[in-house]
C-alpha cells in the first residue's frame, strides 16, 4: 500500500473568530433558504428552460479544487478526534493515492464474500474506474450531492465511508459499464451483491446521471430500462418499475432536478419532467409535467391537471417534501 506522507492541517473552516465579508448578501440569502447548509444551489429559481447548466456554473468554483485532497484532510482530522479509528481510516482513505483506488478498495471490501475475493473485485473495479473519466466525474458529483443536500452528512469522507446509497450508486456505475461492454453475467453478479449488502436493487441496464442522492436508500428498486437524469434526489423504498404487463422499454424516465419522496412507486414507461416533485407514498402511473407536484394513490397534480401549481425552486436541492402538499390535503393534523 502507498505510504501516507501528508501531515494533518488544522481545520479552520468553522473558526468563530474569522471575519466575514461585510456585504455578503448572497450568504444571507443562502442561509435564509437552507440555514443549516453551506451550499446555495437550493435557492436557484427556475428559468423557463431549466437545464443543468445553472448547476454546473455553481459547482465550477469547487470543481477547480481537488476533492480528493479535501477528503484526505477530513480523514486526518477525524483520526485526530478518534485515534482508535486510525487503522480504518488509513486502509480506507489515507494509504491511497487517488479517489479511484480508495473507492475500488472500499467497495470490494463491502461486496466481497468467500467465493468472490477482495483482490478480484479490486482489479475489476480499478479497470473500470481508471478507464472512464465520466464515471469519476459522476462519483464526485454524487459526493457533493450528499454533502449539499443531506443535513446528516457531516463531510465527504462521512458519505464515502458510511452512506450505503452513495456506495450502491457507485457499484451500479461500474456494473452499468460492464453491462454496456456485454459483460452481463459479471454486471448481474455485482447487482446481486449490492442488493444483498445494501438493500438497493438497481438493474445494471438502468441509466443514471450524476449528482444523485439516494437518501437512506433502503428498499430502492430501479428497473432495467429506467433512466434517471442529473441532480435527482430519491428517498428510501422508492420503486421505478414496470407495470408487469409489457416487455422492452418499460420503466420510468426521470428528468433533471426531480425529488421523489419515500415509499413512492412510479410504474411504466412514463416521464417525470424536469424539476418535478413526487410526494411520499404516491403511486404514479401517468406522466408528471415539469416543475409540478404529484401526490397520492393514484397520484394527481396539485392545482389540477389543467392549471397545476408550478414550482419555483429545484426540488431535488431544496429537499422540501411538504410545500403546497400540506395546503392541498384536508386531513393533515
Amino acid at each position: 500500500m502507498a505510504a501516507c506522507i501528508d501531515t494533518p492541517r488544522p481545520d479552520t473552516s468553522h473558526n468563530p473568530n474569522r471575519s466575514s465579508h461585510p456585504n455578503d448578501q448572497a450568504h444571507k440569502l443562502m442561509n435564509f433558504c437552507r440555514p443549516s447548509f453551506s451550499d446555495h444551489v437550493s435557492c436557484i429559481p427556475f428559468n423557463r428552460n431549466f437545464t443543468n447548466k445553472a448547476l454546473d456554473v455553481l459547482h465550477r468554483e469547487e470543481d477547480t479544487e481537488d476533492l480528493w485532497n479535501k477528503m484526505l484532510e477530513e480523514a486526518r482530522s477525524d483520526v485526530e478526534r478518534e485515534p482508535i479509528l486510525s487503522n480504518y481510516y488509513h486502509s480506507s482513505i489515507l494509504c491511497h493515492k487517488s479517489l479511484e483506488s480508495a473507492l475500488a478498495t472500499h467497495l470490494s471490501i463491502k461486496l466481497s464474500n468467500s467465493s468472490l475475493p477482495i483482490n478480484t473485485l479490486v482489479d475489476i473495479f480499478m479497470e473500470v474506474l481508471e478507464g472512464d473519466s465520466e464515471i469519476m466525474r459522476a462519483v464526485e458529483g454524487d459526493l457533493r450531492a450528499a454533502k449539499e443536500r443531506d443535513p446528516a452528512c457531516i463531510s465527504y469522507v462521512h458519505c464515502f465511508l458510511n452512506f450505503k446509497g452513495f456506495l450502491a450508486i457507485q457499484a451500479h456505475r461500474i456494473a452499468h459499464k460492464l453491462w454496456s461492454q456485454q459483460r452481463k453475467v459479471l454486471a448481474l453478479l455485482i447487482e446481486n451483491r449490492v442488493s444483498e449488502v445494501f438493500s438497493v436493487d438497481i438493474h445494471p441496464g438502468a441509466t443514471i446521471g450524476s449528482g444523485i442522492l439516494l437518501d437512506h436508500a433502503t428498499g430502492v428498486v430501479i428497473g432495467e430500462t429506467a433512466v434517471v437524469g442529473n441532480d435527482v434526489s430519491i428517498l428510501h423504498n422508492v420503486t421505478l418499475g414496470g407495470t408487469g404487463k409489457v416487455a422492452g422499454d418499460r420503466h420510468p424516465k426521470i428528468g433533471n432536478g426531480v425529488l421523489i419522496g419515500a415509499g413512492t412507486c412510479i410504474l411504466g414507461n412514463i416521464r417525470i419532467g424536469d424539476g418535478a416533485k413526487v410526494g411520499a407514498g404516491s403511486v404514479v402511473l401517468k406522466e408528471v409535467p415539469a416543475r409540478t407536484t404529484a401526490v397520492g394513490n393514484p397520484a394527481r397534480l396539485l392545482g389540477g391537471k389543467e392549471n397545476p401549481i408550478k414550482l419555483d425552486r429545484i426540488p431535488s436541492h431544496t429537499m422540501d417534501h411538504t410545500s403546497h402538499i400540506a395546503e392541498w390535503s384536508d386531513y393533515v393534523i
